[in-house]
């Protein structure tokens, strides 16, 4: 009997807790009801946007758009001399600091010109000695030539005397020949004369070139510029047109050098006919954003049959010495400039199987997907030629989720849309589903 009695209250005690599990599952099924109806109107909240996806529009512009084209360029001095002296000599004294800018015509270098003084001397000496030689050859033709007039008279009056039988023959023929003799004289002192005259002119040039050789002590800039490092110390021997002792280059104006794709030489060609100059925009990569504006001055005689591009040059006034020769530089060239040209965010263009398009924003707050033409791109923007109009908005965030006639909501370059309210009941429904209801 105690054993059925214990046996009852076993079952007893199952049964209870069988109840109280039913129980539990059948208010566990309860709350997944109310939980997802509550979900479905949370979500019903959140959905008053109809399922609009979210994104950020900008409005096509119409504005002058230059037509560019970019290349790497280098930098050049417009003039670069390489210094040498032109004579041997020591050098004595530099009249500049490394890396000073100098006017034309200051004093660079001083060479020792005390040897060139005494060759100057010299031939100066001798200049004198042959204008004295000159001066004796002229004083011998005076008087050689006064001896032979005086030999003709008396050639004529002794002929005179032989005709009359006055005087033998023989004393006429003996005065005619010392009359051609003193005449040969004359003719031999003028050839003298001018030997010593040319002589002098020999002597006038060496004294000239001594000169010229001592002004070749004194080196001046032939250009204003920048010098660079010094190569020769003073007091060390610098040979003739063979040590060179510094570079100096010319920075003001300074030009800017790049190939561009000789596709574009007819229009650079033809803007030079008509006398517009083409402008050029550099920027040196150095990190520094400002850039300096200069003009096209040269195009190559030849294009380059390897690469198919022509050599161009622009010429920058660089007064502020933006520029630096050997740089490399950012170099834009402005061909043309198309007026009127519709521009859209680069952002917004799509490609697709079927080529470039764009999600356009209509009045029924749907977007059309649109096929463009596109053009030139400008920065950030790009032009396009065709499929689109000024002040039609197009979608520059959020183009992955959309499709034709696919609804939207604008929002802003976050990408919020504006419906705020609806998203908050959109996530209580969400924390909803997730097991926690609202209390």
């Amino acid at each position: 009997m105690p054993s059925m009695a214990r046996r009852s209250r076993s079952s007893l005690f199952i049964c209870l807790a069988l109840i109280i599990a039913a129980a539990g599952c059948t208010q566990t099924s309860a709350q997944q009801t109310n939980t997802a109806q509550g979900g479905r109107r949370g979500g019903g909240r959140g959905g008053r946007g109809n399922g609009a996806q979210p994104v950020v529009v900008a409005p096509a512009r119409r504005q002058d758009v230059p037509v560019e084209i970019s290349a790497v360029g280098n930098v050049e001095a417009s003039t670069t001399i390489a210094v040498r002296s032109q004579i041997t000599g020591v050098l004595e004294e530099v009249g500049f600091h490394e890396g000073d800018f100098v006017k034309k015509g200051a004093v660079l270098f001083t060479i020792d010109r005390r040897p060139l003084e005494d060759a100057l001397e010299q031939a100066q000496a001798n200049l004198v000695r042959d204008q004295s030689l000159v001066s004796q050859a002229e004083a011998q033709l005076a008087r050689d030539n006064s001896t032979a007039e005086y030999q003709v008279l008396n050639a004529q009056r002794q002929a005179a005397l032989v005709e009359k039988g006055i005087v033998p023959r023989d004393t006429g023929d003996q005065a005619r020949s010392q009359a051609d003799a003193t005449t040969l004289a004359v003719k031999a002192d003028r050839a003298a004369i001018d030997s010593a005259k040319a002589q002098l002119n020999v002597q006038q040039a060496a004294v000239n070139a001594a000169r010229v050789q001592l002004g070749y002590t004194v080196i001046r800039s032939p250009i204003d510029g920048r010098t660079g490092d010094l190569t020769v110390k003073p007091g060390n021997l610098v040979a003739a047109n063979t040590t060179q002792l510094m570079t100096i280059v010319q920075v003001e104006p300074i030009f800017v050098t790049f190939s561009v794709p000789a596709v574009h030489l007819a229009t650079i060609k033809s803007a030079a006919g008509a006398g517009h100059a083409l402008k050029v925009v550099a920027a040196p990569q150095d990190g520094d954003p400002h850039s300096v504006e200069g003009n096209l001055t040269f195009w190559d005689n030849v294009v380059d049959p390897s690469t198919d591009t022509i050599k161009l040059k622009a010429t920058v006034t660089n007064t502020d010495h933006r520029l630096w020769p050997g740089q490399f530089a950012r170099v834009t060239l402005e061909l043309q400039t198309v007026p009127n040209a519709t521009v859209i965010p680069q952002q917004a263009l799509q490609i697709g199987q079927d080529g470039t398009f764009v999600f356009v924003l209509t009045d029924k707050s749907t977007v059309d997907q649109r096929p463009v033409t596109s053009g030139q791109q400008v920065g950030d923007d790009v032009v396009i030629l065709k499929g689109i109009e000024p002040g039609e908005r197009v979608v520059t965030e959020g183009q992955l989720r959309l499709e034709q006639g696919t609804r939207v909501q604008v929002g802003d370059t976050n990408g919020t849309p504006a419906g705020g309210r609806g998203g908050r009941g959109g996530r209580r429904g969400g924390d909803a589903a997730g097991g926690n209801p609202a209390q």
